[in-house]
Order: C-alpha cells, then sequence, then structure tokens
C-alpha cells in the first residue's frame, strides 16, 4: 500500500512538473484528449437528456394504456399499405363494446381532434386544435385544470356546448379578464368555457394542451361529420394486468365487433408507448456510434500526443532512472512510475473537456427552454476513457523506460 501512495506520489510530482516545464508543449499534446472527450460526452449528454425528456413526455401517456387505432404507430413487413388505407375508423360504438366486455380494462375513452380558429368578440387565434373527447378522458390522460372544472357526466352524454380550453387560448382571447362563464365562436357555434387548463408548455414532440381546446364529443358530432376522421380509443388496464393480457383481450373484442373471420387480417392497430420508445432507442444507439467516432479521430491524435510527452519524458530522465534502479528499484516500479504518469497526464486532459461539457450545460440550460443534464454515469464514462488512452499510450514510453540497463542509463546525458 504504501509503495503504490509512494508511486502515486512521485507520478504525480513528474507529471505537475511534465506541465510546468513544457507548458506549451503539454497543452497541445492535451488538447486531443480534451477535445475528444468534450465531443464524445456532449454528444452523449445532449441526447441523454433528449432522451430523458422525451421518455418523461411518453411516460406520461401512461405506460399501462393502449390506443386502438386505424393506423399502426409502427408499419413494416409485407403488409401493403393500402389495406391499412382501407380499414374502418375506431368508432364510439367500438368504445362503448370495448366498455361493456372487457374484463382487463379499468377505464376506456373516446378523442377524436381537428384544427380550428376560435373567437371571442374581436379576438381570434388561429391553428386551435379542437378535441372532441368522451366523459372519461381526464382519467385515462389526466391534465390539471387552474380555472373551473371538468365536464360533467350530464353535459358529456347530452352534448352541451361546453368547453374546457388551454391556457394560451385563455390569455390570447380573454387576456386578464375570466374566461369561466364566458362564450366563444368555433366554427360558428357558440359555446360557454366551463374549464382553464394549467398552463403545460410544449413537450418533446411540440405537443400542449395550451393550444388545445376539449368539446364533449356529442357535441363536437354536430359541429363535425366524425365518421371518417382519424380517431383514438384509449384503453387503461386495471393494475397487475399486463399491456400483452390487455391486448389479447382487444384483439378478440375487436375482432368480434367487426365480424372477422378467423383467416382475417386484423383492420385495426393497438398501438402502445413501448413502440416509440423502441423506435427512439434504436437512433440514440445510433448517435452514440456517431458520437464514439466523432470523438475517436480526437482521441487517437490525443494518444500520440500523450506518447509523445511520455516519450521525451523518458529521454530527459533517463539518468535518473538509472540511478533509482541503481539503489535497488525493480523494473515495475519504474514501468508503474511511467504508466501513473501518463494515466494522470490524460486525465487532466479529460478533466478539462468534462469541464467544457459542464460549462455548456450551463449555457443551452440558462439559454434555452431546455434542461441539459451531465450524469455522473457521463463523467464517470469520460473519466475512464482518458485513463484507459493514458494506460495505452504510455505503456510502450514505460516498458521503454522499465527495461533501460542502470550504468548505461546513468552515463546518459538525457
Amino acid at each position: 500500500m504504501l509503495l503504490i501512495l509512494r508511486l502515486i506520489r512521485e507520478s504525480y510530482i513528474f507529471a505537475f512538473q511534465a506541465i510546468i516545464v513544457n507548458k506549451i508543449r503539454t497543452i497541445l499534446s492535451l488538447s486531443g484528449i480534451t477535445i475528444g472527450i468534450f465531443c464524445i460526452i456532449s454528444v452523449f449528454t445532449i441526447f441523454d437528456s433528449m432522451e430523458i425528456a422525451i421518455r418523461t413526455n411518453i411516460e406520461s401517456l401512461g405506460s399501462n394504456v393502449l390506443f386502438v387505432q386505424k393506423w399502426p404507430w409502427s408499419m413494416g413487413g409485407e403488409y401493403p399499405w393500402w389495406k391499412y388505407y382501407q380499414r374502418p375508423e375506431a368508432s364510439l360504438d367500438d368504445m362503448r363494446e370495448i366498455q361493456k366486455r372487457s374484463t382487463l380494462s379499468e377505464i376506456s375513452a373516446f378523442m377524436i381532434d381537428v384544427t380550428k380558429t376560435v373567437k371571442f368578440h374581436g379576438n381570434y387565434m388561429d391553428g386551435v386544435q379542437i378535441v372532441g373527447v368522451s366523459y372519461n378522458f381526464d382519467r385515462v390522460l389526466p391534465f390539471e385544470i387552474s380555472d373551473g372544472r371538468y365536464f360533467s357526466p350530464m353535459e358529456s352524454n347530452n352534448g352541451k356546448n361546453v368547453s374546457i380550453i388551454g391556457n394560451e387560448i385563455a390569455a390570447n382571447l380573454f387576456g386578464k379578464m375570466d374566461p369561466v362563464g364566458r362564450r366563444i365562436k368555433v366554427m360558428g357555434r357558440n359555446m360557454e368555457v366551463i374549464g382553464v387548463i394549467d398552463k403545460e408548455g410544449e413537450d418533446m414532440f411540440g405537443n400542449s394542451n395550451d393550444n388545445t381546446l376539449y368539446l364533449p364529443i356529442n357535441y363536437f358530432k354536430s359541429l363535425v361529420d366524425i365518421r371518417n376522421m382519424d380517431a383514438t380509443i384509449i384503453v387503461r388496464a386495471k393494475p397487475l394486468v399486463s399491456n400483452d393480457e390487455l391486448r389479447d383481450e382487444l384483439t378478440g373484442i375487436m375482432r368480434s365487433v367487426r365480424k372477422l373471420k378467423p383467416s382475417a387480417d386484423d383492420n385495426f392497430a393497438i398501438n402502445e408507448t413501448s413502440i416509440i420508445t423502441e423506435g427512439f432507442d434504436s437512433f440514440f444507439n445510433t448517435v452514440a456510434i456517431i458520437g464514439w467516432i466523432i470523438g475517436g479521430f480526437s482521441l487517437l491524435v490525443g494518444g500520440f500526443g500523450i506518447a509523445n510527452i511520455m516519450f521525451v519524458s523518458v529521454k530527459e530522465r533517463t539518468s535518473i532512472i538509472g540511478i533509482q534502479k541503481a539503489i535497488g528499484a525493480k523494473n515495475y516500479f519504474i514501468l508503474l512510475q511511467f504508466l501513473f504518469e501518463a494515466i494522470f497526464l490524460s486525465l487532466i486532459g479529460g478533466i478539462v473537456g468534462l469541464l467544457l461539457v459542464y460549462i455548456l450545460t450551463l449555457i443551452i440550460s440558462y439559454g434555452f427552454d431546455f434542461e441539459l443534464i451531465l450524469t455522473a454515469g457521463n463523467i464517470w464514462l469520460g473519466a475512464g476513457v482518458s485513463a484507459a488512452i493514458g494506460l495505452t499510450s504510455g505503456i510502450i514510453p514505460a516498458m521503454r523506460a522499465s527495461r533501460l540497463d542502470p550504468v548505461d542509463a546513468m552515463r546518459s546525458t538525457g
């Protein structure tokens, strides 16, 4: 243990002296390690932060929620696209049959949307997402209402002309006025505002309830013909029921409702959030490879820089090595001494690279509406890669130093 501490101390001293005595040479040599670590860890940091944000947004939909739709979220194989196109849309009747027959689902809801202009007196807002929903929608995909309330069962079932609006709609149309109880106009119809959704901001996919207006589906049907519109039935599983179990049950129910023969293909899709995450997994794996390639070239240059420093260091300290051997230093002591020095130098370059990444996270987090996080895993990865580069680059110079003849080494003038 004492020997290891002595090696670390001497290696640290020699590495520090190499930086002090040959500042320019050392800085230029370590810049490759710094740039390489910065490239790799910054790429990982950016995409790890994106992945965390994306997974958080996806998980907000619910991991135990399935979506019955016309189109699958992931299309592939030999199934022709025109067969997807010919499928019927999900309908309210389909949802009612699921609610009646399903024993594994906890709650189900229906949703369908269009994009329209919303008006209030002289103010108007374009591009508002008008969503028709069944009564239980807020239990399947919850949202917070900051002012007012959600639809009552009677309002939903009778299709009353009431609405719940997003925070941005309320700000643009009403300013500082209280929207609740006032009437807005959509598609030429007047409807009362009964609730305002709490401000959310956009998620990673650009979606937000801030720009959304909810209507009871039975009122929405009086405004728009929903028969050929892209609709979704959202089904939440009961506790302890797996998505696979619920999927199998829903498949059986939908095939029965659609009166499909045993040999016929499904004419519906049952989607889940794992489809999205699996797609992003392959994307982030590709990005990681790109990051390693970009940073790998800099690390290769940095490795040669560390090797160059160590070869020069061996040459300059040849006589010192001879003296150490003459007083009893073993070959492994000399070897480890130079290896520790190479690792220390490489770690210094890596730490500077990590510091630059940390500064980048502060700039992006405070300058943009996106939180960039330098994780502990990426810090350890940067330090580990730096140490590995130092070890690899220093092994040949260290072996050469350990094999020097003590007599010839002491005669050397450095």
